[in-house]
């Protein structure tokens, strides 16, 4: 049986170590990195416009999500497990704000919280897939997402020219090239087509290749 002192020491760790340190090597990855954005033209001018956007990128690319967003602070659906807040801790020192849920735990929680940031005006930011998979297969959750809110979802995908990168999500050994994909928006929520989740994973994978 493990000390209980050396498990507080080791929950300590985690959750007051390791976010700034994720956080500088996110920060550090992006100035090593060149970086060309596609798409984005669309996404600036739905916020030149007023609007904000639901933000749909697959869950083994979230660590370069910093740096492909370009708002001004979005709030995150971030699971509820310790590892969730490590995560949430990290995303903070980029200013963004956690909704802590997911399928399996608080998911009901969350999906409300979303719908009312999305409705007071707020960027909400969604991995349609989910850490608990299939992979790359979009859930109903962001169409209903959607739906409920009015806003758009934007597409967000990552690629490398170099061929490792880490398992939290795309990433180069500090000489690769790096790609941002922001795809035009799949749909307004009030006018999400039939079969808005296939469409969502077609228009997020065929920039992953």
């Amino acid at each position: 049986m493990r000390n209980p002192a050396m498990n507080r020491v080791e929950k300590w760790l985690k959750l007051s170590v390791l976010p700034p340190i994720g956080a500088s090597v996110i920060r550090g990855l992006g100035r090593s990195m060149r970086m060309d954005s596609q798409g984005h033209e669309q996404v600036d001018a739905l916020y030149r416009q007023g609007w904000h956007i639901i933000l749909a990128f697959w869950h083994a690319q979230q660590l370069m999500v910093p740096t492909g967003y370009r708002g001004t602070g979005a709030n995150v659906l971030i699971s509820q497990h310790q590892d969730g807040e490590i995560i949430a801790r990290s995303i903070s020192r980029f200013g963004h704000r956690a909704v802590r849920g997911s399928s399996t735990r608080g998911g009901a929680f969350a999906l409300r919280e979303l719908i009312r940031l999305g409705r007071s005006g707020a960027d909400l930011v969604v991995t349609p897939d989910g850490p608990k998979g299939p992979r790359q297969v979009a859930k109903l959750g962001v169409v209903q997402l959607a739906k409920a809110t009015g806003l758009p979802i934007v597409p967000l995908a990552f690629s490398c020219s170099k061929k490792n990168s880490s398992r939290a999500g795309i990433g180069s050994d500090g000489h690769g090239r790096a790609h941002a994909i922001l795809r035009d928006a799949a749909a307004t929520g009030c006018v999400l087509p039939e079969g808005a989740a296939s469409l969502l994973e077609i228009r997020i994978s065929e920039e992953c290749h």
